[in-house]
């Protein structure tokens, strides 16, 4: 198969040139305020983790500068310039932000004698680099408190690169986050993190060269760090709106807005800056209602609701506002309008989805016919880098009414393999339609193309001509989308199809990550791992008796099913183990007694659970069968 990159279709010339002509290139205000407050940046901008591994690498970027090439809608190169800025700005003077160091912004507030941490990054290695950056400019102050907006990884992966663990334990450095964080956290990087992981490869484009015809950006960010992954759990929450902390002289007034970008999510006002942040829930793109590496899926009405309150709560009091990702916005009526259309934006989504889905259109169809107003259509800010309008649509779509349509046709359908090779058999054999594909590629009809090429992979994975043309295809829809993880997700697959499997280059369940499941959660993650199939003729019984917590569960296999129980049983099961959490979750990943574990009863039990464990598969086939 040829892999070289291939020259962008008339077709994608043709788009691109679409959008030159009708969004606002000549508003350049974004440029002048993410370049506000430039105090330093890192040189070289290369991070580098145990045994010289690069964690971070904003320097590969350094070729998104200057007019957009053909290969890179010009809005994204837009976008991916202003992101790919890197170093320590003022916001105002006792508030700082560290960009362009990891896909997120780490936020540093000064205070009496020290400086709160808001969003330390992914990375342990990522963070420190942000934290030494800004000592290197306004000096030597310790860390006092933490401060996590969001329950998401890129907000709280490097906390340990700031701050140790005794510091926190003995009071001396808060760590602050909103009420349901910790359950938040774990429970999305752990319960369904390797497939999320896998995916995320695609979305950011893990494996894709940083050039004009691979990886330039994510629209949220650049890309994400590969550093050390680690998680404190916060000391102090925020359980609810109004309530007002204090930490090393800082005021803070907060508002929980749980259920917007993340499920366990704040904004606060510091009053004493005039400064409103608000996380994640307003930044300079149009954001996911459904992730593209999969998520629970939000609720695009309360998002716009909480937006509206952020209003009527600080918008007389705020002449700057900042977030997790991007440059802030200043002056308090341009506040007010930023936060305004956002508010919009997430409201015209969900509303025009509902009035469209309740006259019969299905989530495919309101994502074709959608049309947003022109004042959002216009702001940059608005526009599709990290989430779209066409996903967006669907997820609304999703959250109401689900995967069915109506449509009876849609309710038992074939899976993939299976209707791949009813269709190209019924469309007269995979070279007819690879013959006819590549008369619709040259037509510019690249979903399409993309759609029946897809079938005959399915149906033929070994036939070269289709997975080149098809890996042709989804490079030419890269180049021809404006948002960042749509760009990273048709070139990783084209990457894929030409040079095999990535696999998953950065996974999310690290050690802290495991140290922090509750013992329910310990078994509810347990529970995943069955094969029910193998295990449908096992029946069951242990007790655990967790020395840490005090609890006892009754574990029960049944049916190809494990459940658990706190009540009282009454009687002594087969097996009864004693012990802490995190020995037991070592123990029943081995099937062998672990230390620190006492045993009492049939261990044969524990072996019988051990051999119907099934670990996932990081490297699972995405663009073939």
């Amino acid at each position: 198969m040829d892999t070289t990159p291939k020259p962008a279709t008339p077709a994608v010339l043709e788009q691109h040139a679409h959008a030159r002509a009708t969004l606002p290139f000549h508003d350049e205000r974004d440029f002048e305020q993410a370049r506000r407050g430039f105090l330093g940046g890192v040189d070289p901008c290369v991070i580098q983790g145990a045994g010289g591994r690069v964690v971070w690498d904003n320097d590969s970027y350094a070729f998104v500068d200057g007019e957009a090439p053909s290969t890179v809608h010009p809005s994204l190169w837009r976008q991916s310039t202003l992101v790919a800025m890197q170093g320590l700005f003022e916001v105002v003077p006792g508030i700082y932000q560290v960009r362009g160091l990891d896909l997120s912004n780490m936020t540093i507030v000064e205070g009496d004698t020290g400086v709160l941490v808001i969003d330390p990054l992914i990375s342990t290695e990522t963070a420190a680099a942000a934290l030494a950056l800004y000592r290197e400019h306004r000096g030597e102050r310790p860390v006092t408190a933490v401060l996590y907006t969001h329950s998401h990884v890129d907000h709280f992966g490097g906390v340990r690169g700031v701050v140790d663990q005794a510091d926190v334990d003995s009071g001396r450095v808060p760590v602050i986050a909103p009420e349901g964080f910790m359950e938040h956290a774990v429970v999305e990087n752990v319960y369904a993190g390797p497939a999320m992981s896998r995916r995320a490869g695609y979305m950011y484009g893990a494996a894709l060269p940083r050039d004009v015809h691979g990886q330039v950006g994510a629209g949220l960010g650049q890309t994400t760090s590969v550093g050390t992954v680690t998680l404190i759990p916060p000391s102090l929450d925020i359980t609810e709106t109004g309530q007002e902390v204090v930490v090393d002289g800082i005021r803070m007034v907060f508002q929980l807005t749980p259920g917007t970008e993340a499920p366990a999510e704040m904004h606060f006002l510091l009053p004493d800056h005039r400064a409103l942040c608000l996380a994640e829930n307003a930044t300079h793109t149009l954001h996911n209602i459904l992730t593209l590496r999969g998520a629970v899926v939000r609720d695009a009405h309360a998002w716009s609701s909480y937006l509206t309150e952020a209003l009527d709560l600080f918008g007389d009091e705020a002449d700057v506002a900042f977030a997790s990702h991007h440059w802030p916005t200043w002056g308090n009526d341009e506040v007010r309008e930023y936060v305004a259309l956002q508010r919009d934006l997430y409201g015209y989504l969900h509303d025009q989805t509902l009035r469209m889905l309740n006259q019969g259109l299905t989530g495919e169809e309101i994502a074709e016919a959608f049309e947003m107003p022109p004042a959002l259509e216009q702001a940059w800010h608005a526009r599709g880098y990290y989430g779209s309008v066409s996903h967006n649509v669907k997820a609304v779509y999703q959250r109401y009414l689900g995967w069915y349509t109506g449509n009876p046709s849609q309710l038992w359908k074939h899976p993939p393999e299976a209707a791949a090779t009813r269709y190209v058999e019924f469309m007269g054999g995979a070279d007819a339609v690879v013959e006819k594909a590549r008369a619709t590629y040259d037509a510019g009809d690249l979903r399409w193309t993309a759609e029946v090429l897809n079938h005959v992979v399915f149906a033929q994975p070994d036939h070269e001509a289709a997975s080149e043309l098809l890996a042709d295809t989804y490079e030419q829809l890269g180049y021809l989308a404006e948002n960042g993880t749509w760009r990273d997700v048709y070139l990783s697959g084209a990457y894929e199809l030409r040079h095999g499997s990535f696999g998953t280059p950065a996974g999310t369940g690290s050690p802290d990550m495991v140290a922090a499941l509750t013992a329910a959660q310990l078994l509810d993650s347990l529970a995943i791992s069955v094969d029910g199939p193998r295990a449908w003729d096992l029946d069951l019984r242990l007790d655990w008796e967790v020395t840490d917590t005090g609890q006892t569960f009754r574990i029960l296999l049944r049916n190809g099913v494990l459940t658990y129980s706190t009540a009282y049983q009454g009687d002594i099961a087969p097996l009864v183990l004693r012990g802490p959490r995190l020995a037991f979750a070592a123990m029943a990943a081995t099937g062998a007694p672990a230390e620190g574990i006492e045993v009492e009863g049939d261990v044969t039990v524990l072996h019988s659970l051990a051999s119907i464990l099934v670990r996932p598969n990081p490297d699972f086939a995405i663009v073939t069968p």
